[in-house]
């Protein structure tokens, strides 16, 4: 039996105040609190001074205000720098953009990372960065610099960032303390999801600041949790097609049985992410490409 993912959940919110984490770093959480945003989503403020701001959150005004009126006196946003394209996330940076000026930084619009192209619930499609990241591009600001580590997986265009001065690694979504990452196909893809999480296991970043939930104080050991749980994941579906079990809500049914029936749609996405690299492997068949209504074996 695979232990279970050690999750970290211990976090007070005051919601529209920004707190100081360290000497480089601020947050403040957007009200947005669902079953996968958890108490909402968390913008951070990096640097003193010229700031940029991670994730600036859903477009909402009262949490754009309380990002300017969080500011210290003299302070100007000089970056806007978005993890991915869900709507959690980049969409207020249109916002935040109109009151400062700032541009934005991130891979490339949703789906850019994917060749096929994806059309996705959840996703800001209306945002293009100003700027283009790329894997090992370092943005620079006054006493700050910020590495883009491509991470994709939980979308193709997803970017943690390393904040060098104080080794520590911005995760967004791909890991995230309080809960395990929603792999939704197409553009959500669990082979590249995997890769990412072995790439961030062979790093030295002593903390994790997640876009929802606390910080991760042992990446490693969180990082290895994710990485068994996934292949605990693939064996409970090698079990169920051996039982006979070919189709995913049959398959959810057994797998989350524990888990609230309102977060089983998710948990089929994901079951079909795992059932796709299943495929693309030869450990598993479909009758036809993989689908949600397809009929799997071995």
């Amino acid at each position: 039996m695979t232990p279970p993912i050690p999750y970290v959940r211990n976090m007070t919110v005051d919601y529209g105040v920004v707190e100081r984490l360290s000497p480089l770093i601020r947050r403040i959480i957007a009200r947005n609190p669902s079953p996968f945003t958890f108490h909402g989503t968390g913008t951070y403020i990096v640097g003193n001074g010229a700031v940029a701001v991670i994730d600036p959150g859903p477009a909402l005004d009262d949490h754009v205000q309380a990002i300017l009126d969080g500011l210290d006196p003299g302070e100007t946003v000089s970056h806007q720098i978005i993890t991915h394209t869900h709507r959690d996330h980049s969409p207020a940076a249109r916002l935040l953009g109109v009151a400062t000026g700032a541009k934005t930084y991130g891979f490339g619009p949703h789906g850019s990372g994917n060749a096929d192209g994806v059309v996705e619930e959840g996703a800001d499609h209306d945002f293009t960065p100003d700027v283009t990241l790329r894997d090992g591009d370092i943005i620079e600001g006054d006493g700050w610099s910020l590495t883009a580590v491509h991470t994709p997986g939980h979308t193709s265009n997803h970017l943690c960032f390393a904040l060098e001065e104080e080794s520590v690694l911005f995760s967004g979504d791909h890991v995230m303390g309080w809960s395990s990452t929603v792999i939704v196909p197409p553009d959500g893809d669990m082979a590249a999801y995997l890769a990412s999480l072995r790439r961030l296991l062979a790093r030295d970043d002593k903390r994790y600041w997640p876009t929802h939930g606390p910080a991760i104080e042992n990446p490693k050991l969180l990082v290895q949790a994710y990485i068994d749980h996934r292949t605990m994941r693939e064996e409970q579906i090698t079990d169920c097609l051996k039982r006979g079990v070919t189709g995913i809500p049959a398959m959810v049914e057994i797998m989350y049985a524990d888990v609230p029936q309102n977060l089983h749609p998710a948990a089929a996405c994901s079951v079909l992410a795992h059932l796709i690299h299943m495929v693309e492997q030869g450990r598993a068949t479909c009758d036809g490409p993989p689908r949600a209504d397809g009929v799997f074996g071995l």
